[in-house]
């Protein structure tokens, strides 16, 4: 195939992966629904790294060592078209028991949300899912002139697979897909594998269902599974995965998609394939870091639990989360809210209608933490403790 324009955005982005470019971070991690009100400017970079970054579900630590490493020794392909790549594809079939023609590499997990809406939306077909939930895909929707057909969640703030079934049953002829994201963001609360089975097996038969595992790492819930079989059983699932979070390669884009290899030939003409040279051999690394990858849960999870102990303690609700952030009932509405913790140099969630009297806060280091809670604490005031939510 002869070089294309296309293709030479891969090469670019090598260079611009490596930049801390904060907005365009903060793009990518907090896609904005439409009507949401105005984002704050973007900290000047002498400032950035002044703040408590708690508001994109990132990785505070960074990449380990090792990957590290091995992006510092892609530099070399930069100048290249077809260079080696660490047999990336290969290297995440292998991962998850799967065929390279199961793996649609893409930039971030955000492609994939994007491809699988360009290509089962076609002709007015909506996407059902619930809301509030990761909006990319809604937002897609939006852009190719269709729209999505949102449930609420339900009065524990779970995803409810009944009216998720009965709605896909119902309303059959006019939806592409299904979306769930597993667990949900911005809520951290996952749905179990009997769900997910149960949601499979209620949709109409042959409906795609796209599964949003960004989060999977962070999870220990005991009835909990990865859907990856469900693809190689041949149904019509769609898993997402990316490199963003536990992997702290948020910056340098690369994610991917597994399903069939007749839904992957469907969706890869809408997929960009701009992904550079860099973070292609520091996410092969990272696939054979696992070792490190638990330290990074761990840590996380402590944190996590530590402060919502303290916010509860301290009167507030605090959802139970399964992954790298929490949501946090502040009893009032979120956006000026935001500019107070700014004002600390402490960065938190934006709005997530309809819950916009909770506030989402990403688990930072400790000291991050324990600036948050110190915040928090001189904007709320204290109230009766609330007893911790027990989760499965």
């Amino acid at each position: 195939m002869s070089v294309s324009r296309r293709h030479f955005v891969g090469g670019i982005a090598a260079a611009i992966g490596a930049l801390k470019v904060g907005s365009d971070v903060e793009l990518f991690a907090q896609n904005r629904p439409a009507g949401a009100a105005p984002r704050m400017a973007t900290p000047a970079p002498d400032d950035w790294d002044g703040y408590a970054h708690l508001s994109s579900n990132e990785n505070c630590w960074g990449p380990p060592e090792n990957v590290m490493k091995a992006m510092n020794g892609a530099w070399k392909y930069s100048n290249r078209y077809g260079y080696p790549d660490g047999n990336i594809v290969e290297e995440i079939a292998k991962h998850h028991g799967v065929r390279p023609e199961n793996i649609l590499l893409t930039a971030g997990s955000g492609e994939v949300l994007d491809v699988v809406a360009t290509t089962y939306l076609l002709g007015g077909k909506k996407v059902l899912g619930v809301e509030p939930t990761y909006s990319t895909v809604y937002q897609h929707a939006t852009s190719i002139k269709t729209t999505a057909i949102k449930l609420p969640l339900g009065k524990d703030y779970r995803q409810d697979m009944n009216a998720m079934i009965k709605a896909a049953n119902t309303r059959a002829s006019e939806i592409g897909f299904v979306y769930l994201c597993n667990p949900n963001n911005p809520t951290g609360i996952h749905v179990s594998s009997a769900e997910v089975k149960q949601l499979l097996d209620g949709v109409p038969k042959g409906m795609p269902v796209l599964i949003d595992e960004a989060y999977h790492h962070f999870v220990d819930a005991h009835d909990y599974a990865t859907s990856v079989p469900y693809v190689i059983e041949g149904r019509p699932v769609i898993i997402a995965r990316t490199f963003s979070k536990i992997a702290a390669l948020a910056g340098m884009r690369c994610g991917y998609a597994i399903a069939p290899k007749e839904m992957i030939d469907q969706m890869r003409p809408y997929s960009m394939g701009s992904i550079n040279a860099l973070v292609k051999w520091g996410a092969v690394a990272s696939l054979k870091d696992a070792q490190g990858q638990a330290k990074i849960k761990k840590m996380v999870v402590d944190l996590r639990e530590k402060t919502s102990a303290e916010l509860r303690g301290y009167g507030y609700e605090v959802l139970p989360s399964q992954t790298n952030f929490f949501m946090v009932s502040i009893g009032r509405e979120i956006q000026p809210v935001i500019e107070e913790f700014r004002q600390r140099k402490v960065l938190v969630g934006r709005p997530f209608p309809p819950m916009t009297t909770h506030m989402r806060v990403s688990v930072g280091t400790a000291d991050e933490m324990d600036r948050f809670t110190k915040a928090f604490k001189d904007i709320f005031p204290a109230k009766a403790a609330v007893r911790t939510t027990a989760v499965a």
